[in-house]
């Protein structure tokens, strides 16, 4: 695939991933939302390279249209990153077998409900760091509904896994391959 179009296809996953976020369903700090799918699929097609650049880019402009570009924008960045970084480099493993990674359910799910708990600590820790830079920090506002958002984010990443596995499956019976 060419440099050009394994591009085009990182912005589309990008704008994918900054559509699904924006369309959250918003609950205090509790947030649902289908904006990892783009970074499972790009993980699963194109490998932790892309999955990274696909979820900072898409990240960094949810971050920009919600809030403004300040000091910890870019501590934002790295839950979703680490989100692509940890699908990917499992995806690597699997690569060359005769079975995909999102074709083998137990390592696929424990992968994607793993990499959603990284997430989640990860987003818990930059809300830490964000409330104390800003002086906000109470400890029940940061922890006080991690329980909440670690069972929202292992369910949220089950559907979203269900949903990517048979559009990756699609995806690359579909690709050209040249």
């Amino acid at each position: 695939m060419s440099k050009i179009k394994r591009l085009a296809i990182d912005g589309m996953f990008a704008a994918l991933y900054f559509v699904l976020t924006m369309l959250s369903i918003r609950m205090g700090q509790l947030r649902i939302t289908f904006g990892s799918l783009p970074i499972v699929l790009c993980a699963l097609l194109l490998g932790p390279g892309d999955a990274v650049a696909v979820a900072a880019v898409g990240e960094f402009f949810n971050q920009l249209l919600s809030y403004g570009l300040m000091p910890t924008t870019p501590l934002w960045i790295i839950p979703p990153v680490l989100r692509g970084l940890a699908i990917g480099l499992v995806m690597l493993r699997f690569r060359r077998s005769a079975r995909p990674l999102e074709r083998r359910p137990v390592p696929y799910y424990l992968t994607c409900i793993g990499a959603a708990l990284v997430t989640t600590i990860a987003n818990t820790a930059v809300l830490y760091l964000d409330a104390v830079i800003y002086g906000y920090y109470t400890f029940a506002y940061v922890f006080g509904a991690a329980a909440i958002r670690t069972v929202t984010g292992i369910v949220t990443a089950f559907l979203v896994a269900t949903l990517a596995a048979p559009l990756a499956t699609i995806l690359k019976k579909h690709a050209p391959h040249n």
